[in-house]
């Protein structure tokens, strides 16, 4: 019995800091956007490839599974292409262009919106009306999304338009990341379906951005703070909190996952100089609020 309490503070540690590390992760490109001029389209081609790699490489390392077992299957072959473009290259892209036209926190919050989407999505599939807590939840989202980009003031934004479209476009590819990936994570695990997605989106966006033309300065801080994108936000998050959600199991994982906004919100704040009214801290409640309403729906 101890032991099995001893494992669960475990899991919770490894969740909560591979969490934690996803949050920094939002905070490393908010800090390269304002104080290096760098791009959305940039950090996110340099993260993909690089962050493909490493996982595909930890993969290998790690994993008693064939990395290679995927593409020996056509069906499978297809499903990963589409996943790769249609939901890690857009999912990335729009959190991190939500950033560079919001902050960290905000961006976070909205893409947090993603099993609000995913309900949504399930209610039309199965051509039923959503429950009572489940529109309670919907409702109680939509109205935080109300006060996150009006204070309240329907005739007036308090963020761009084009933040609000990039953090509502993160929740959409947020929810197609998830469906799309589902049976690929089963069958292939994390690193070999989300290594190869992420390295077959960067060779995309490569394709189409050329990163080696852009004019960056590469200092200390850019250095670092691409590394922490692609190491700590990318190869670390993802091995700490799997590894925490197999020892507290997938329900409580999903709650531990919450400190990811919450870490974006709080380091955005106090090192990044993001100022939030009232309302948006209200707005990000009720979001916040509504995506542990579904978990707990859901459990």
């Amino acid at each position: 019995m101890e032991q099995t309490k001893d494992k669960r503070r475990v899991g919770i540690i490894y969740a909560l800091t591979g969490g934690t590390c996803w949050g920094l992760s939002g905070c490393f490109g908010q800090y390269l956007f304002q104080e290096k001029g760098i791009t959305a389209e940039w950090l996110v081609t340099v993260r993909l490839v690089f962050a493909g790699i490493l996982l595909i490489l930890l993969g290998l390392l790690l994993t008693k599974k064939r990395m290679g077992d995927m593409w020996k299957d056509p069906v499978d072959r297809k499903s990963m292409v589409l996943f790769a473009l249609a939901g890690m290259l857009t999912c990335q892209y729009t959190y991190f262009a939500a950033i560079q036209h919001s902050n960290a926190g905000t961006a976070t919050v909205l893409q947090s919106l993603g099993p609000v989407v995913i309900l949504g999505y399930i209610c039309l599939k199965e051509k039923r009306l959503p429950r009572k807590l489940e529109l309670g939840a919907m409702l109680c989202g939509l109205f935080g999304v109300f006060l996150l980009s009006t204070h309240g003031d329907i005739r007036s934004m308090s963020i761009t338009t084009l933040a609000l479209i990039f953090g509502l476009g993160a929740a959409v590819s947020a929810a197609a990341y998830n469906l799309l990936s589902g049976n690929l994570l089963r069958k292939y695990g994390v690193y070999a379906a989300v290594g190869y997605a992420m390295f077959i989106a960067g060779i995309a966006m490569l394709i189409v951005v050329r990163p080696w033309t852009y004019d960056i300065l590469f200092d200390r801080g850019t250095v670092l703070a691409t590394a922490g994108v692609v190491v700590i936000g990318t190869a670390l998050a993802f091995s700490l909190y799997l590894k925490g959600v197999s020892l507290v199991g997938p329900f409580m994982g999903s709650l531990l996952g919450m400190v990811e906004p919450v870490t974006a919100i709080i380091v955005s704040l106090v090192f990044l100089g993001a100022s939030f009214h009232i309302m948006d801290l209200a707005g990000f409640v009720l979001i916040l609020g509504t995506v542990v309403a579904l978990s707990l729906r859901s459990k």
